[in-house]
């Protein structure tokens, strides 16, 4: 996989960042379709921070997410965002499942 070169006006970048997420004392509480919906989140996080998720997987305690980052970005902001947004949606969406 040839990496692809982004661009912004007076740069030409290409940041790759792997991010791995884990649940609270890795309780196994990602079902596949909170996973369908973790990806969907975090594809609409990115894009609002103008990076791009490339790929996304995960598995009952943990996701893995590799996204080409915007140099507009700090990291630690960037993964604030990412978790603080995605919990808060997956609690109030799936509070039934998640609080058990």
């Amino acid at each position: 996989m040839q990496p692809s070169l982004r661009k912004s006006s007076h740069a030409v970048f290409c940041i790759h960042l792997h991010i791995v997420l884990v649940t609270k004392y890795r309780r196994k509480v990602i079902t596949s379709e909170i996973l369908t919906r973790m990806q969907a989140i975090f594809t609409d996080l990115c894009e609002q921070q103008k990076s791009i998720l490339i790929e996304f997987n995960g598995e009952e305690d943990h996701v893995h997410l590799l996204v080409n980052l915007s140099p507009d970005n700090h990291i630690s902001e960037f993964v604030k965002v990412l978790k603080a947004s995605s919990s808060r949606l997956i609690r109030k969406e799936f509070k039934s499942h998640v609080s058990s």
